[in-house]
């Protein structure tokens, strides 16, 4: 083989070997930074076909109704802890910071945070839900399958917490 023609398929496949290299490395970084959305039952009941369920210090996405009469707050510090529940489970978030305006009792919230032992969620930031319209399809889809019960239901049958 001509020395050129050599010297040409060796870059080619340094240039091959980093990209691969470059991409495998881009994958690894964006894999800590998902954070899947799930509703309360999902995570008690677990996800999808093989119901699986979210494991403790995993990062998430809850969305659900703000449950009437749980909201407790810190009077000391900006600490707030509710419940967040849909037709199939309630589960408890906890929260450090000021929550958005529209935030109140019976408002649908999505709460990104990580996974506590006890189906309670450590949430890093809570989103208020202002508008149906801005509201994307599998949330919409999540949240119209799963919030047909009202939150007297859970309050009298002693729901999970």
């Amino acid at each position: 083989m001509n020395i050129r023609r050599r010297n040409r398929l060796y870059v080619a496949i340094a240039v091959l070997i980093g990209l691969g290299l470059a991409t495998a490395l881009v994958m690894y970084a964006l894999r800590s930074n998902i954070d899947l959305f799930y509703t309360p039952s999902e995570i008690i009941n677990g996800k999808g076909e093989d119901h699986q369920k979210p494991e403790p210090g995993q990062r998430l996405r809850i969305g659900g109704m703000v449950m009437p009469g749980s909201v407790k707050r810190d009077p000391k510090t900006l600490a707030v802890s509710f419940k967040l529940y849909d037709a199939n489970g309630v589960v408890s978030v906890t929260y450090e910071g000021i929550l958005p305006d529209l935030f109140r009792e019976g408002q649908g919230v999505v709460a990104q945070g990580v996974l506590e032992e006890g189906n309670l969620v450590n949430a890093k930031e809570v989103l208020a839900k202002h508008d149906e319209k801005y509201t994307p399809p599998e949330i919409e889809d999540a949240m119209k399958k799963n919030h047909t019960g009202p939150a007297a239901a859970y309050q009298q049958s002693g729901a999970q917490s």
